[in-house]
């Protein structure tokens, strides 16, 4: 008789992080100064496109650099310098930390001398040979290879590092060219897009399961999940637990809430438990109005460098969560929220940074949640076929 092997922790997805970000670049093989004007004039070449973080350390460490309330034994000091927010911190931090700080950006430049990162540029600077030929084990996903003055050609050691993989190479005076590189394989990581449809509210008010109701020959929960499938790599149906045995003979797989009992907000968490590292296409089944003018523009006018983009609801102007795309960076949000005892998307989404966008046709939004209601969409929907 074999023993199944014990599993002391839910075996859960990981986000696709590095050491501070899914995007990130390490630049090494430089002396510190010249890592630094490089990534400065990185950042005035990308931030027009892209919200871009910079790590580093300060060689003049010491305790007269500090904030005096730090100094003092103050472990956090905010700051507001009215054209900037700063924050000093008294804390000697964990990779998990770093990766909760970057997740607003959309990428993150890391002066690689000090740190690590998942992608590396590399400089070719003599004065820093010896240092470099210690780091080869940093150097996992090579990007670029910049020569910096009087350079011509890459070092023989880091030619054998390369076992002949093709690495563009640049020179340090074509800034705006390190900046394409970069921009191009942030361009080619946008992350891929799932449809979720929302079919797992009790629908009190309308007295009937709402994904059940036929407006269009079909339950409007296979209705909604074909009509955003053109769109998405993956579709689901989010459901209940007691839904999935009903759901598991529909052409599109059930995703059952892990996040009980709270609604729209469980089941967005839920999907991204599932899949961190996807974007998400969420939309509520009460909405027999909406087609695929309204997703197509959604889809098209989607920013990743966004928390999400949503709709602006015609109602009242808030951003509208269930007919909104959520990104892989909304997840931390999302479990932000709730650990501080919101569970409703429109908050998190009037709290963070959001694309809004104003939908061509308003009445796409209409939705439906009482008898009164739908007898109005019933006849709209006959009199319009």
């Amino acid at each position: 008789m074999t023993q199944e092997k014990h599993q002391k922790h839910t075996a859960l997805t990981k986000p696709q992080k590095g050491t501070f970000h899914r995007h990130e670049w390490a630049f090494l093989g430089a002396p510190c100064g010249k890592i630094q004007d490089l990534c400065r004039q990185l950042i005035t070449h990308l931030q027009s496109d892209l919200q871009v973080a910079y790590v580093d350390a300060d060689h003049q460490e010491g305790s007269e650099q500090k904030d005096p309330f730090l100094h003092a034994g103050a472990t956090l000091v905010c700051t507001d310098k009215i054209g900037y927010f700063r924050q000093d911190l008294q804390a000697d931090p964990e990779t998990l930390a770093y990766r909760n700080w970057f997740d607003e950006a959309d990428l993150v430049l890391v002066n690689g001398n000090h740190f690590k990162a998942k992608r590396q540029i590399v400089l070719v600077d003599p004065k820093k040979e010896d240092s470099l030929k210690r780091k080869l084990d940093r150097l996992t996903q090579i990007d670029a290879i910049v020569l910096t003055e009087g350079q011509q050609t890459i070092f023989p050691f880091l030619r054998d590092h390369l076992q002949g993989q093709e690495v563009p190479i640049v020179h340090l005076n074509q800034p705006d060219q390190i900046a394409a590189i970069i921009l191009n394989h942030y361009r080619q990581s946008i992350p891929p897009l799932y449809g979720l449809v929302l079919a797992g509210g009790m629908s009190r008010r309308m007295g009937t399961d709402k994904g059940l109701i036929e407006y269009h020959g079909k339950p409007q929960r296979t209705y909604v999940a074909e009509l955003i499938a053109p769109f998405c790599e993956k579709t689901f149906i989010s459901c209940r637990p007691d839904q999935v045995k009903d759901l598991s003979e529909e052409a599109f797989p059930p995703l059952e809430d892990t996040f009980t009992g709270l609604g729209p907000f469980g089941a967005i968490a839920s999907a991204f438990r599932s899949q961190p590292n996807a974007a998400w296409l969420v939309v509520a089944c009460d909405l027999p109005l909406l087609g695929t003018t309204g997703i197509q523009q959604l889809v098209t006018q989607r920013n990743p460098s966004k928390i999400a983009t949503a709709f602006n609801s015609p109602v009242n102007a808030f951003p509208e969560p269930l007919v909104a795309i959520w990104e892989p960076r909304s997840y931390p949000a999302l479990l932000q929220f709730l650990a501080l005892g919101y569970a409703c998307p429109r908050k998190v989404l009037i709290n963070t940074p959001i694309a809004r966008i104003d939908i061509n046709r308003p009445d796409e939004l209409s939705n439906v949640n009482d008898p009164e209601t739908f007898e109005k969409i019933m006849q709209q929907l006959n009199n319009n076929p």
